[in-house]
């Protein structure tokens, strides 16, 4: 069996207990070195063979998994985050299926949960935004033509920018060209949930400024929306004592 998991954020201890139990039971663990925490193999037994997927290819990671099933060992796919945000999962899986392996999947905490919480935020406030778009800049590696930021920035919801640190000038253009005004609040949270991790509020025209006047130019998550300042909201309707609901009767 092979075991996809999510590691989490980045701190050892934001791992779910079935991810735990999965590492403590592996024979095999394959981990994405450039980002999951290398302190979470701190609980894998001497006897696990351990690789490094940064330096590996899809085919050389599949080359272990298959081996690893021929002599029935227990295999973790250790992703960052939830493997299901930009984990590359699909095709390791496909190839899976062709060859009949049977595999599962463990979700994990994702790092925009990890950044909200660097900044004690809700990406879901009322009357404010209750969307939350989640995507990436194109860089080497395209983004499909209808799914470009300045597309998703028309509709002003609250954004989430993987991977799009380095891009940061031109992430400022598409924001503004798709609607967000130059003053909309920002934010860039660097390693969330890491012990080294930094967070800074700024604005969608100086996004790029921000990063520079901190040396931050990977691993970071880019928030963008009214949201990142706790602007003005509506009292949830779920705890209005004059809102009725299945569990108890509004009272006006």
């Amino acid at each position: 069996m092979i075991h996809f998991v999510g590691a989490g954020p980045g701190a050892e201890d934001l791992i779910t207990v079935r991810g735990q139990r999965y590492l403590e039971q592996a024979d095999v663990v394959i981990y994405a070195g450039s980002l999951v925490n290398p302190g979470l193999l701190k609980s894998t037994k001497e006897t696990c063979e351990i690789y490094n997927s940064a330096k590996m290819t899809l085919e050389e990671v599949l080359e272990v998994m298959e081996q690893a099933d021929r002599e029935q060992k227990m295999t973790v796919r250790l992703h960052t985050g939830d493997p299901c945000l930009y984990g590359a999962i699909r095709e390791q899986m496909d190839h899976l299926d062709e060859l009949g392996i049977a595999y599962d999947s463990c979700p994990g905490v994702s790092s925009f949960c990890g950044a909200a919480a660097a900044l004690n935020l809700e990406y879901t406030l009322p009357e404010v935004s209750q969307s939350v778009v989640i995507t990436r800049m194109e860089g080497r590696t395209p983004v499909p033509a209808k799914e470009k930021v300045a597309a998703f920035a028309s509709h002003n919801a609250t954004m989430v920018l993987f991977l799009s640190t380095g891009l940061l000038e031109k992430l400022e253009g598409q924001l503004i060209e798709g609607g967000y005004k130059e003053d909309t609040p920002a934010a860039i949270v660097y390693k969330a949930t890491w012990p080294e991790e930094e967070s800074y509020i700024c604005t969608v025209s100086t996004l790029a400024e921000t990063a520079k006047a901190h040396g931050i130019t990977k691993t970071a998550l880019i928030i963008v929306g009214d949201v990142v300042t706790h602007h003005a909201y509506e009292r949830s309707k779920l705890y209005d004592p004059e809102f009725t609901t299945e569990f108890r009767q509004g009272v006006k």
